[in-house]
């Protein structure tokens, strides 16, 4: 099944300025507080892969040709767009924005969470922690030739954590400012104790161009091209149909050890269909050449075709090495009705997980279990004397079930005939007020996708089993978008990600200023003080054994508290694509790598067209 996409849109000067040109502050002095050993990349715990000399990613092919087109796939969740600004929380932005901006340093994704000089040719970490100085390339320029310089990176970081999306704003609260210490060195200045991860934060904040967005209002949604950076740039579009990318043969950076064997397409195109089985038979028909396929049933069933036999268009499942993610029905606390932990423990007992993989799923998914599911952070047994020590302070505030196995779904036999966990749920509303002889309960459980409906209905039959008025409501993408920014729902549905190295961003799932933050990830509206205070532990943590054990602190807690009924996931992706592509020998651990280090085969799209 389609796992549906999460809002991923993230993202003084003055007195530095006016010190250095009246020759009061000396340039060298800002940065004086910093190491005398610039680096070449940075990580959360200070361990790099490649060394300072490093030529390429050993993930790509360096001598790669570049060429073709790849032709994919909108978005499930974004059937539209109609803005070129994926910075802010209004409009719908078109996808693959990213490839046009750059950032001070660009991610390996062969490693958790290490970044590379881009931009900046260098980073130095004062020893404190504190603040950190990038120097940066003076060959970095925008697309129109302009140079990229600290003013475009001070303005960058100023406008995204006042105007960009609450994200950016909630990410940026302790990245207390930047300076322009001269045209090629910015320095980031933090404050408070949760500071590890501010260095890799601002090395990756997108770099805006400051003349461009000084004439063009940054917090308005557009679909004015943005003068950007990075590989690519907008070539052509039409909302609702498709976005074109071109890439820029003129690109500053395409030399770079980063960037050396990627992006090697001279043409990226994002198709967009309102219908999923559209969609299907337009890859099938080669209007468009690679797609994921998420939905369980035409994987199993709908690729027996020609095609497929001949080897033209292939079916493949490639490795997922990420943690898979939290996927499921997010139950929305900030309505009365689920404030009490038993109501929503029912609605986890009534969906029937195992019947669906064996009747509609193939059994191709595993029932999800944890937040930190398909990672080591999950948590699995009775706390171990290291969460404890972290979990003990708060045994008062907390359920007893956290000191035991953590909470695990509740599972069937598959058949169909769920009466003991029903049971259980019948029981569980009466105590809390519900059902016969109490108060109705209505709940909506909002969702666009079409393909979800033979999953949901299944369990809103269980809903209607132990008493619930419970009903589906179908909506439009765009519509479904802009009532899970408000928190217009009571139960939806919805997947989201942590990095490989979980940082200050955890605050924006489980935090409590998220829960009142219109846009922020907390969909549930989790607002726990002890939450807020492991998820502080972990933003804290110095080495990663230490982010391990809070984060499996924070996963018994999170898990006792109910706050969604999890669904499923596969530690796979299973894609389909026309037989017009090589790829480097090694894949990257952490992505699928086809945009950044797949290219186009002249002798196979030769062959392909032959047949």
């Amino acid at each position: 099944m389609r796992q549906p996409d999460m809002l991923t849109r993230f993202a003084t000067l003055a007195f530095a300025a006016a010190a250095l040109a009246s020759g009061v502050i000396a340039p060298g002095a800002l940065i004086s507080k910093a190491t005398a050993e610039p680096r070449h990349g940075l990580s959360a715990f200070g361990d790099l892969k490649y060394p300072a000399d490093f030529k390429h990613f050993e993930y790509v092919n360096p001598d790669a040709p570049k060429g073709g087109r790849l032709a994919m796939i909108g978005t499930a969740s974004r059937t539209t767009f109609d803005s070129f600004n994926n910075f802010i929380l209004k409009g719908d932005a078109a996808q693959g924005l990213e490839y046009l901006f750059d950032s001070l340093m660009a991610r390996a994704v062969d490693e958790p969470d290490a970044v590379y000089g881009l931009i900046a040719e260098s980073a130095d970490l004062a020893p404190d922690k504190m603040s950190v100085v990038f120097k940066l390339r003076p060959e970095a320029k925008f697309a129109d030739g302009t140079p990229v310089t600290a003013d475009d990176l001070v303005f960058s970081f100023e406008t995204l954590k006042s105007k960009g999306h609450p994200n950016y704003q909630l990410t940026l609260r302790d990245v207390e400012k930047a300076e322009a210490v001269d045209p090629h060195t910015v320095r980031y200045t933090f404050k408070g104790n949760l500071v590890r991860d501010l260095p890799l934060v601002v090395a990756e904040l997108p770099v805006l161009s400051k003349a461009f967005y000084t004439a063009h209002p940054f917090d308005q949604s557009s679909l004015e091209k943005p003068l950007a950076s990075g590989p690519y740039a907008i070539a052509d579009y039409k909302p609702g149909t498709y976005v074109t990318y071109k890439r820029r043969p003129d690109y500053w950076a395409k030399d770079l050890p980063v960037n050396r064997g990627r992006f090697n397409f001279d043409e990226l195109r994002y198709e967009y269909y309102r219908d999923r089985t559209l969609e299907l038979e337009g890859l099938k028909a080669g209007n468009f050449d690679y797609r994921e396929e998420f939905t369980s049933i035409d994987w199993a069933t709908a690729y027996n075709i020609p095609s497929i036999k001949e080897g033209r268009l292939v079916r493949e499942t490639l490795p997922d090495g990420r943690p898979s993610g939290a996927q499921g029905f997010f139950i929305n606390m900030r309505r009365d009705k689920f404030k009490d932990p038993r109501v929503r423990k029912a609605l986890d007992l009534a969906f029937d997980f195992e019947w669906s993989n064996k009747n509609l799923f193939f059994e191709l998914y595993t029932r999800t279990q944890s937040y930190f599911e398909n990672s080591d952070m999950k948590a699995v047994g009775p706390p171990s004397a290291e969460e404890l020590v972290l979990l003990e302070p708060y045994r008062k505030q907390l359920p007893p079930e956290v000191f035991g196995e953590p909470y695990t779904p509740p599972a069937t036999d598959g058949s169909g005939r769920n009466r003991d966990n029903l049971k259980k749920a019948h029981d569980l509303l009466a105590a809390a007020g519900y059902g016969a002889g109490g108060k109705p309960l209505d709940i909506e459980i909002l969702s666009f996708e079409s393909g979800f409906e033979r999953i949901i209905l299944p369990y809103v039959a269980n809903l209607k089993r132990v008493g619930i008025n419970a009903s589906l409501r179908m909506i439009d993408p765009a519509q479904y978008e802009r009532r899970i920014k408000s928190f217009d729902f009571d139960m939806a549905i919805q997947r989201y990600s942590l990095r490989l190295t979980p940082g200050v961003e955890v605050k924006s799932y489980w935090g409590s200023d998220a829960a009142k933050m219109d846009g922020s990830f907390n969909l549930s509206g989790i607002s726990d003080p002890v939450v807020d205070a492991l998820m502080t532990k972990m933003i804290e943590a110095k080495t990663r054994a230490d982010l391990t054990i809070a984060a499996r602190a924070l996963d018994r807690v999170l898990r006792a508290g109910n706050y969604w009924v999890p669904q499923w996931y596969k530690p796979v992706h299973t894609v389909a694509y026309w037989n017009k592509f090589s790829r480097p020998a090694v894949m990257p651990k952490y992505d699928e790598g086809v945009i950044d280090t797949w290219w186009f085969d002249p002798d196979k799209a030769a062959k392909l067209k032959q047949n």
